[in-house]
């Protein structure tokens, strides 16, 4: 029962990412560079948007039990889980409530409005950005568990990862505040947050599963085989 869970979890992430680069680049008005992720939900066809947030959201709430009940005890195998667990549910919210129009997506919208439009929006952003947090806090967590298993290849990409999701965002809200020097490269900014974060989940969703297939009992092991490093 362990296997469904972790292949939900190499899904998830390209699924999410595919839907996104197809509706950019075929949506009247939509500036990848530019315009955030979210605002995809907004207008004719924002369904599509929505459903790949609600989604992406379940297949890893279900990645998230996989983790909890397959990895071995260590360090974060608490820890780990429950943040890309929190990860899934702001996922999830993201797709329940609407974002507000930004950086004048859709045509005609204002590049910024002076207040939220609506409970929904407000929320919306307060599930992304607790996402983004849980997200950050999941690669932290687990660059522990890999510098205790001596697995530094991991611990250093999970620990890059969180780096650069950090710094991705931190320049995306800035832009999207309608930042000067930022705002034409928003979308840029939070597509390299989007792509990196889901990039390495579905790294460690692949990683676990092949982890799990060689701890198995009567797992086939050629005596004459080299030795298999773990890592990247």
């Amino acid at each position: 029962m362990s296997k469904a869970p972790l292949i939900c979890g190499t899904a998830a992430g390209p699924l999410f990412v595919l839907s996104l680069l197809i509706q950019g680049a075929t949506r009247d008005g939509y500036d990848p560079l530019r315009h955030p992720v979210s605002s995809l939900a907004l207008g004719h066809h924002g369904w599509v948007q929505t459903a790949t947030f609600l989604v992406a959201g379940v297949l890893t709430a279900v990645l998230a039990v996989g983790l909890r009940r397959t990895l071995p005890r260590g360090p974060g195998r608490l820890w780990g889980p429950l943040f890309v667990g929190v990860w899934a549910l702001g996922l999830v919210g993201a797709g329940l409530f609407t974002t507000d129009p930004v950086s004048g997506y859709p045509p005609g919208s204002p590049d910024r409005l002076p207040a939220y439009s609506s409970t929904h929006a407000a929320l919306h952003d307060g599930v992304s950005l607790l996402a983004f947090i849980a997200i950050m806090g999941a690669c932290i967590v687990f660059t522990r568990r890999f510098v205790a298993g001596n697995q530094w290849r991991w611990a250093f990409y999970s620990a890059t990862t969180a780096a650069v999701v950090l710094v991705a965002l931190g320049l995306s809200n800035a832009a999207f505040a309608q930042s000067q020097n930022l705002v034409a490269f928003g979308g840029l900014f939070q597509r390299i947050v989007i792509v990196a974060a889901w990039l390495w989940l579905t790294l460690l969703a692949w990683k676990t599963y092949r982890s799990d297939e060689r701890s198995r009992p009567g797992a086939r092991v050629a005596s004459t085989a080299p030795a298999v490093v773990d890592g990247l």
